[in-house]
C-alpha cells in the first residue's frame, strides 16, 4: 500500500507494509486457568471452614498453603505469558511513535519558543521605553521646579503596543494565557501539609536494619513463610 503525504518540501511517497502481532486473549477461556480457578475456589472454601486448634491442624494447613503457593506461582506465570507480548508490543509502538513524532514535536516546540521569545522581547522594549519616557518627564519636572517654571510635557517616544493576545491567521488562531507554576526555594519553610513522606526510601532503610528514624516507629511483625516441596 502506498501512503502519499505532502509537506513543506514537496510530496513524499512512502511504501507502508502492514505488520501483525499475535497475542493471547480471554484468559477466562483458558482450560488450564479454569482448572486453577476451580482448585482455588475449593481451597478458599477449605480455608473458610478450617479450624486451627493443634499442631496437626497447622500441618494440614501447611499442606494447603504449599498447594496454594504452587497454584499462585502457576497462575502468575500464565498472567505474565498473556501480558508480556502485549507489553512488549505496546513498548515497541510507543518507542516507534516517539521517533516518528520527534520532528513534529520539535517543530511545535521551536515555533512556540520563537513566538514567546518575540513577545517577551517586545514586552521588554515596551517597558524599557515606558521607563525612559517616564525618566524624561521626571527630569523635565525637576528642571522646571529648580527654575521655578511651569512644568511642560516633554517630547517622548511614541508608546509601543503590547503584543496582541490573539492572532487570527488563514488556518487558525493563536491565543495566549498565563498559567501558575512553582519551584522549590527552601524546603524548611514549606508547610508540612505539602510534604510527602518517601515511603519507599523508609521501607528500604528499615529492611536494611536502620535502628531508628525520628518520628517513625520501627517494629517487627511475624509472617508465615511457605516453602512448597
Amino acid at each position: 500500500m502506498d501512503n502519499t503525504s505532502g509537506n513543506a518540501g514537496g510530496e513524499v511517497k512512502q511504501e507502508v507494509k502492514a505488520t501483525t502481532a499475535v497475542i493471547q486473549v480471554k484468559p477466562e477461556a483458558d482450560p488450564e486457568l479454569v482448572s486453577f480457578y476451580g482448585e482455588a475456589v475449593k481451597l478458599q472454601e477449605y480455608a473458610e471452614a478450617r479450624t486451627i486448634a493443634s499442631v496437626e491442624d497447622i500441618k494440614s494447613a501447611t499442606n494447603d498453603l504449599s498447594i496454594i503457593a504452587n497454584i499462585k506461582k502457576a497462575m502468575e506465570g500464565k498472567r505474565k505469558a498473556y501480558l508480556t507480548p502485549i507489553q512488549d508490543h505496546v513498548k515497541s509502538i510507543n518507542e516507534t511513535f516517539k521517533t516518528l513524532m520527534a520532528p513534529i514535536e520539535q517543530a511545535n516546540t521551536t515555533t512556540r519558543s520563537k513566538i514567546m521569545a518575540f513577545n517577551a522581547e517586545q514586552e521588554r522594549i515596551r517597558r524599557e521605553q515606558e521607563a525612559i519616557n517616564r525618566m524624561k518627564q521626571e527630569t523635565a519636572d525637576r528642571e522646571a521646579k529648580l527654575k521655578g517654571e511651569e512644568t511642560k510635557p516633554v517630547e517622548v517616544a511614541p508608546a509601543i503596543a503590547a503584543p496582541p493576545k490573539r492572532i487570527d491567521a488563514e488556518m487558525g488562531a493563536l491565543g495566549q494565557r498565563t498559567i501558575r507554576k512553582w519551584e522549590l526555594v527552601d524546603i524548611a519553610l514549606v508547610p508540612d501539609e505539602y510534604k510527602i513522606l518517601d515511603s519507599a526510601k523508609v521501607t528500604k532503610v528499615v529492611k536494611a536494619g536502620v535502628p531508628s528514624i525520628p518520628g517513625i516507629r520501627i517494629y517487627e511483625e511475624p509472617v508465615l513463610v511457605v516453602r512448597p516441596s
